[in-house]
């Protein structure tokens, strides 16, 4: 029997609210008023300077880059990704470094961090039998979606350890989970791998574009026409830096300017 140890969360000094319901609302953009050429809505922005920072400084390690990086480029989307390995291994673990990159045909990129000098499981099974699926992350299934991050050895299934429910995908082998409002059948079409720059042997990072070739949407949250999803419903959850989920409530509405 494997015994799983949960790590005790170092929380910050702010004071922690209880999770709430909350439902979907529009408020208006930060200036409703703005024109052409009015450029930012206020000057605070003034009372600071940049300051430039050299991504391969010779005292700046690669995680202090990481670090960075997923704390400015915020907020990402998280792609839930399950594989099943060429000896029917099933694996499920989300990655932040995730996005839609084409829509004809559906493009979609995963990127996987190998530091270790190891592909993770993920990485492994995507390239060698070319089969996925992505699911997205609501906020019903978080807790579960988030242990799935666990560093099991690749012999321990994470559909079990998370009790989340596998369904069974119609053009690929990889199932799809069952408690995602939306998931995507996918297939590899090519990948790259990174080098590090401080050691150019080893291999820093893999990067996969996918073709979706199937999509799983729920019933009450895609729209009848089957084209989009509702948001209020999706209740989509992002990742932000550190150890920081976001939550989706709010947004308002800006219209694509016209050259005419």
């Amino acid at each position: 029997m494997v015994r799983i140890l949960r790590t005790k969360l170092k929380l910050p000094s702010t004071i922690m609210e209880p999770f709430s319901e909350t439902t979907w609302k529009y408020t208006t953009s930060p200036n409703p008023e703005w024109t052409p050429g009015s450029g930012a809505s206020n000057d605070e922005w003034k009372k600071y300077k940049k300051i430039a920072i050299d991504p391969y400084d010779s005292n700046r390690e690669p995680v202090d880059n990481y670090k960075m990086l997923i704390s400015a480029v915020v907020p990402r989307p998280i792609g839930f990704v399950s594989t099943v390995s060429t000896n029917g291994m099933k694996n499920l673990a989300p990655f932040s470094y995730f996005t839609v990159m084409n829509h004809d045909p559906p493009i979609f990129s995963l990127g996987f961090s190998a530091m270790t000098g190891k592909y993770k499981d993920t990485c492994a099974n995507i390239l060698q039998t070319g089969e996925l699926t992505i699911s997205i992350i609501s906020e019903w299934f978080l807790e579960a979606a988030n242990f799935c991050a666990i560093n099991a050895p690749s012999e321990i299934d994470e559909w079990e350890l998370s009790g989340l429910t596998p369904v069974e995908s119609q053009k690929v082998k990889p199932p799809h989970v069952a408690e995602s409002a939306f998931s995507i059948e996918a297939k590899l079409v090519s990948h790259h791998e990174w080098k590090s720059k401080s050691n150019p042997e080893l291999t820093s990072g893999v990067t996969c574009l996918v073709e979706g070739i199937n999509f799983h949407a729920r019933e009450d949250v895609v729209d009848e026409e089957k084209k989009i999803l509702d948001i209020s419903k999706l209740k989509p959850v992002s990742r932000l830096g550190g150890i920081t989920y976001g939550r989706t409530t709010e947004g308002y509405q800006l219209p694509r300017p016209s050259y005419k």
